[in-house]
């Protein structure tokens, strides 16, 4: 079992009892009028305690029905509550953690004469600047200016592994909360109290902040309008029952409404919604909004980073091309010494190959005076100039100008090797010796294990992937085909991107994307669920509409799927709630006309054969509220996914949750009433 397991473990028991106590406070009227199918069974449930105490004041016979059917109405009410509770429960109980962080840590106020001063994290405001030592807490949201330094997140992000923050570039970004763990940085704190990134947390892991989406509401009104029309009828029936000789009590009019109107979805909308926000939490993401998790599972087009997404981010060596008349050998042994020193990936790469492939062993070159020439952008090319050689490795026309310097003319193969490599998806690297270039060195960008099969899953579920590149077209093309994305967008700016969002979105498409940098901002903006990265700058995460605390590229593909759990989810217990109401009709309009010989043809309506037209209310009753309870684990794990297109879901919908809907109530039903006439309760 892993950290991050052990914890939500250990915090079951505080959850469950933190949602027992809240399913009480959420009584309150102005909290369940949110709820309007909730709040109609509340009103019916102060209504026949309200009979019940006067029944039992004025000294009424046979107030054991009417006690049973208030109690168990309240804990319809109740056990709905409980289900919200324990979707907000998690998340409370992080955002406490969150909470006492925030305000337990203190900072050391850097001063205009250069003193500090400690005061609390929460006098921090936006401009101050804080110096922050191996083992102190980073006490705000800020931007490194001066040093490096190694920083646990593990209290953001729930990983153990510590990352390194350094001032300048792309990870100079800290996050209040997270612990320093050597050396010291100054940070400039970039956001006022309560804008900080702890303060979304804790707004965003609260369930009770989660704002409802435009379907959910859709759905919230439709429930609404049923609940109406059957409100009307339960009205209407009573004088008609009237006019046959069978009035009825309230306590049966009150329980007909309740199991006639869609308690089961009303009860679990609410907590389906939370849970989904929470399985994203769970998986370090952070949604700004309950739409932006519904949103992912609408996706229609993913726009997905080429580097570090669908490639490993490093381009290794993959081989070394020699030019006629120079022995592979001989390549090999300049490439890696011209890498030696060269401490990128790529740089790497080459003297691992030559290690491996042609068994050289790094070389000791300090006693032969060898001088390295670094990588620069105006030059475009590195090397060594080694016991009188010469050795360069750099781009095609870089090389080429390099080795007319020195007299020589590059071959007319080396081009035409060049664009093969540029075809095939690689980067060539030349490398020449003095004025004779020897061949190229095939950098190839490796795609990720199994993004092949994960692209084709999209496919399956109608969801259309195109991989974002600066690379040129040939080299995306190749990638492309090997990932098996179905488009690709090569050379990409900030407003190709942003038009390619926006024709897509004109076709009524919704988009998704990832980003971290500030050139990804437009565009994260413009996406329907753009997710920025934690690492990333403080203006791509402020674009999104969701952040990865783990800075993981992929996690978008696990972002659509728990989107689309979400609406899978509500879809699936909608369609149960809405077809187990049958066979509760079945159960009491014929128990509520059973006396009246007028209206005998109703008794083949009971096809239960229920004991008596009391324990037949009083079990459907007793159901509605127990299937609440019961469906309560699958409104917060989720439907299972899997991938399938929208036909193929509604068929299993409607195989498993209608029939079952229509199904599992008879006998729940028939059950109940047995048990409750077996032990003498009606």
């Amino acid at each position: 079992m892993s950290d991050k397991e052990k914890k939500i473990s250990i915090r079951d028991s505080k959850i469950i009892t933190r949602a027992f106590f809240d399913a009480f406070r959420k009584l309150s009227p102005r909290t369940m009028m949110k709820n309007p199918v909730m709040f109609v069974v509340e009103v019916g449930s102060v209504i026949t305690t309200i009979l019940l105490i006067r029944d039992i004041a004025v000294g009424a016979g046979g107030i054991g029905f009417a006690l049973q059917i208030t109690l168990w109405l309240w804990f319809t009410v109740l056990f709905a509550n409980f289900a919200e509770a324990m979707a907000e429960g998690r998340g409370k109980a992080q955002a406490d953690t969150l909470r006492k962080a925030k305000t337990e840590t203190t900072a050391n106020r850097v001063l205009p004469d250069g003193q500090t001063e400690t005061v609390a994290a929460p006098e921090l405001r936006k401009g101050d600047v804080v110096l922050v030592v191996a083992g102190e807490f980073i006490p705000g949201d800020g931007e490194i200016i001066e040093g490096v330094a190694s920083v646990d997140e593990s209290a953001i992000t729930g990983e153990s592994a510590p990352v390194i923050r350094e001032a300048g570039g792309d990870r100079s970004a800290v996050t209040g909360g997270t612990r320093v763990l050597s050396d010291q940085i100054k940070i400039r704190v970039t956001s006022n109290p309560g804008e900080t990134f702890i303060d979304r947390m804790i707004a965003l892991v609260e369930g009770a902040s989660r704002q409802k989406t435009p379907n959910e509401i859709a759905l919230n009104i439709l429930l609404a309008g049923l609940t109406i029309i059957f409100l009307l009828a339960v009205v209407t029936l009573q004088p008609f029952a009237i006019y046959s000789g069978a009035r009825q009590s309230i306590f049966v009019l009150v329980s007909l409404l309740v199991c006639l109107i869609p308690t089961t979805i009303g009860g679990l909308l609410s907590a389906i919604g939370i849970a989904g926000m929470d399985r994203l939490i769970q998986h370090n993401v952070l949604a700004m909004s309950g739409r932006a998790v519904e949103a992912a599972g609408d996706v229609n087009t993913l726009l997905l980073d080429k580097t570090g997404t669908i490639t490993l981010g490093n381009r290794q060596a993959a081989e070394f091309i020699p030019l006629p008349g120079v022995d592979e050998q001989q390549l090999a042994d300049a490439a890696q010494l011209s890498s030696l020193s060269d401490e990128t990936p790529e740089g790497r790469s080459i003297v691992v190959l030559a290690k491996e492939k042609y068994q050289m062993r790094g070389r000791e070159l300090a006693p032969h005076d060898a001088r390295f020439i670094p990588f620069t952008a105006q030059t475009r090319m590195s090397g060594v100039d080694y016991d009188g050689r010469e050795i360069r490795k750099g781009a095609v026309d870089a090389i080429e100008r390099y080795v007319a310097t020195n007299g020589g003319i590059a071959p007319p193969e080396l081009r035409s090797i060049v664009e093969r490599v540029s075809k095939a998806g690689g980067t060539p690297l030349v490398v020449a010796e003095g004025k004779r270039p020897l061949g190229i060195i095939y950098l190839k960008d490796i795609v990720k294990g199994g993004m092949s099969e994960r692209f084709n899953q999209l496919r399956q579920m109608g969801i259309k992937t195109v991989m974002i590149t600066g690379d040129n077209p040939l080299t995306a093309a190749t990638i492309a085909r090997e990932a098996g994305v179905d488009d690709f967008l090569a050379e990409a700016t900030p407003e190709d991107k942003m038009a390619l969002i926006k024709k897509e979105q004109a076709e009524g498409k919704l988009v998704a994307m990832t980003g971290d940098g500030t050139n990804d901002a437009p565009a994260l903006a413009q996406a329907d669920v753009g997710v920025a990265m934690n690492t990333g700058t403080q203006a791509a995460k402020e674009a999104g509409n969701m952040v990865d605390l783990d800075s993981n590229p992929t996690k978008l593909i696990e972002i659509v799927e728990i989107g689309k759990q979400l609406l899978m989810t509500r879809g699936a217990l909608t369609t149960f709630s809405i077809a187990n109401d049958v066979a509760k009709y079945f159960a009491i309009i014929p128990a509520m006309f059973s006396g009246v010989a007028a209206l005998s043809a109703l008794d083949y309506l009971n096809i239960m054969r229920l004991e008596s037209p009391q324990s037949a209310i009083l079990s459907a009753v007793i159901f509605n509220a127990l299937v609440i309870v019961a469906l309560i684990p699958l409104a917060l794990k989720g439907v299972k996914y899997r991938p399938m297109s929208a036909a193929s879901l509604l068929r299993r919908n409607l195989l498993i949750y209608g029939l079952g809907g229509l199904v599992v109530p008879f006998i729940g039903i028939k059950i109940i009433d047995l048990m409750i006439n077996a032990i003498g309760l009606a």
